[in-house]
């Protein structure tokens, strides 16, 4: 078992440094002059060499791809000429409301996903399952931006139950600041919970036709207990795992879901950075978000690793 945990971490590790490979690749292709587009094309050329040499970009690319990571290891994320505070302040503040949000659409997602997998599974052909299945379908096909534009209409222009957008912040009142978070929380949520309700109504539908199933039906168990007691338990674990691929989709859905809301967070620092050329600034905020999505999958590999005793089996 140990050997097996740690040839995961050695594929996490070895998965995370490709990943800052690649961000630092994509970045440095951008077209354009950091520089010069930060201090104008009037600028002097001594002062451009002195701003060059302070972003690091006057070495070479091996140079400045490794002091990147070395400094990420050692928790210097440099300094926001923009902002002109260190990025990893800048990080801090914005992780306090996207691994909340992010946390919160997870929880909203699943939750509303395995009840409705399970009620259209157990209803299969019926009205019910109709109609769940109109709902995921929904929520695969319409993004979370427009869900996030349609609950604003609803639940703040038309009703005024939810500010529109704007974070009073957690040192205010810790029920306002949850409220605040509540409606962008769901606009991620819904196109999630839509195919992580298909899963689950395909994965209980197959376990019902397991034979232990019909073992414990033919005992004298009713369909509601057998349905609960032991075809949801063994219908998760392809849930599981689609619930740690599922955490990209939710950090590139919150770069567009906090500028709807207008949230300070994580995904609208990386696109006021994008449209500003911070490129320190960016290329931090992506790579975070990269090994975010990284040690979600890390940890739901573990987990099912951990859960699944055939696949400790298999490896």
């Amino acid at each position: 078992m140990l050997r097996i945990i740690l040839g995961r971490i050695g594929s996490f590790a070895i998965t995370l440094f490709a990943a800052s490979a690649v961000v630092f690749v994509l970045l440095e292709v951008l077209p354009g002059d950091p520089a010069a587009i930060l201090l104008g094309t009037n600028a002097r050329p001594d002062t451009l060499a002195a701003l060059r040499h302070q972003l690091g970009i006057d070495r070479s690319l091996i140079l400045q791809y490794f002091g990147w990571v070395g400094g990420m290891l050692t928790g210097d994320f440099g300094g926001s000429l923009t902002y002109g505070v260190p990025v990893a302040d800048l990080i801090a503040d914005r992780l306090a409301i996207t691994l909340p949000l992010a946390g919160l659409a997870i929880v909203i997602s699943t939750s509303l996903s395995i009840f409705l997998g399970v009620m259209a599974a157990k209803h299969q052909d019926g009205p019910v399952d109709r109609w769940v299945m109109g709902f995921a379908q929904l929520g695969i096909a319409v993004p979370d931006f427009w869900i996030g534009l349609l609950l604003i209409l609803l639940f703040s222009s038309t009703l005024h139950w939810f500010s529109a957008g704007g974070w009073s912040g957690w040192s205010s009142e810790p029920g306002q600041a949850f409220k605040g978070l509540l409606l962008p929380a769901v606009a991620l949520a819904i196109p999630q919970a839509g195919v992580l309700t298909r899963v689950t109504r395909s994965a209980v539908l197959d376990v019902l036709q397991e034979d232990f199933i019909r073992t414990a039906r033919a005992k004298g168990l009713d369909h509601n207990a057998a349905l609960w007691r032991h075809a949801v338990p063994n219908a998760l674990f392809p849930v599981v795992t689609i619930i740690g691929l599922q955490f990209s989709f939710l950090a590139a859905g919150a770069v567009l879901v906090e500028n709807v809301f207008s949230l300070p967070g994580l995904g609208r620092l990386a696109y006021l950075a994008l449209a500003q050329r911070d490129l320190v600034v960016l290329r931090d905020a992506v790579m975070l978000f990269a090994a975010m999505v990284i040690l979600a999958n890390f940890i739901v590999d573990l987990l099912y690793l951990l859960l699944d005793p055939r696949v400790r089996a298999r490896t």
